[in-house]
């Protein structure tokens, strides 16, 4: 089976919610005139950028902003889409949450952010999530999903892992700083899982931090099927055979081999 995707490596305005969602809704509409993607792919927190002391002021809701825009284009153009994540406000408290989309615009999973990064003082603004990370499926594939920070935790995704994915999603604002951590994280992740991984991660700047870009599509093997610029906002395009992680899986029996009573 092949899946293809589009990945919105988007430069974020700061702030300003309303612009980002003129800004996705044009590019959802131009990307599906002129490929048929199955799936499409939004960065970490797209609506308002890490604009963290002023999230108790932007953030929505219960996803009333974003959830009834990603379902209506969902729905529009029967597509899959992975919707990166934004402030969301539930009982007082801001999460980092993702929501996933099906063709029929229906909500089929949502997370929210579970490791917060100390670096960037997230904990002080933000609440990480309290739900174990679930597999979910896209035409019938069972695919994972985990939001930037969480990338440097192997068990999250060893666990959707030995539930069945095959893709592992990756939405991210990982700065240029750590941009070789980023590659080589997402490469191990892909080997050691023997998955496809697909990120989006966003690129510009914004309060002195300079964002990766380099979104990519890694196979199972871990060869980059597709990757992006450093700096340039851009549409990557590519598509995977799902086939491939089974084959992989069998060729090396990883998952047969463990021995996790002596780990």
């Amino acid at each position: 089976m092949k899946l293809n995707y589009a990945i919105f490596q988007m430069n974020i305005v700061a702030g300003k919610p309303a612009e980002n969602r003129k800004k996705v809704k044009n590019w959802v509409e131009k990307t599906m005139m002129t490929s048929s993607p199955d799936i499409l792919v939004l960065p970490e927190m797209w609506t308002t950028g890490y604009t963290l002391p002023a999230l108790d002021e932007l953030a929505e809701e219960e996803g009333r902003d974003t959830v009834p825009f990603l379902t209506e284009l969902a729905d529009r153009f029967s597509v899959n889409i992975i919707g990166g994540s934004v402030a969301n406000k539930k009982n007082g408290r801001i999460f980092n949450s993702s929501f996933v989309v099906n063709r029929k615009g229906e909500v089929i999973y949502e997370y929210d952010k579970i490791h917060l990064v100390p670096m960037l003082d997230e904990h002080l603004y933000l609440e990480g999530g309290k739900e174990k990370v679930s597999v979910f499926e896209l035409d019938g594939i069972k695919m994972g999903l985990i939001i930037c920070y969480d990338l440097r935790f192997p068990e999250l995704s060893r666990k959707l892992a030995l539930k069945g994915a095959e893709v592992l999603h990756v939405v991210a604002e990982w700065p240029t700083a750590r941009r070789e951590h980023w590659c080589t994280l997402q490469k191990a992740r892909a080997i050691e899982n023997q998955m496809f991984v697909v990120s989006c991660n966003r690129v510009g700047c914004y309060d002195n931090v300079e964002f990766a870009g380099m979104s990519m599509i890694i196979d199972p093997w871990g060869n980059e099927l597709s990757i992006g610029s450093v700096q340039s906002e851009e549409t990557l395009v590519n598509d995977i055979l799902l086939e491939l992680a089974a084959k992989v899986r069998k060729d090396v029996p990883v998952f047969s081999s463990r021995v996790p009573e002596l780990y």
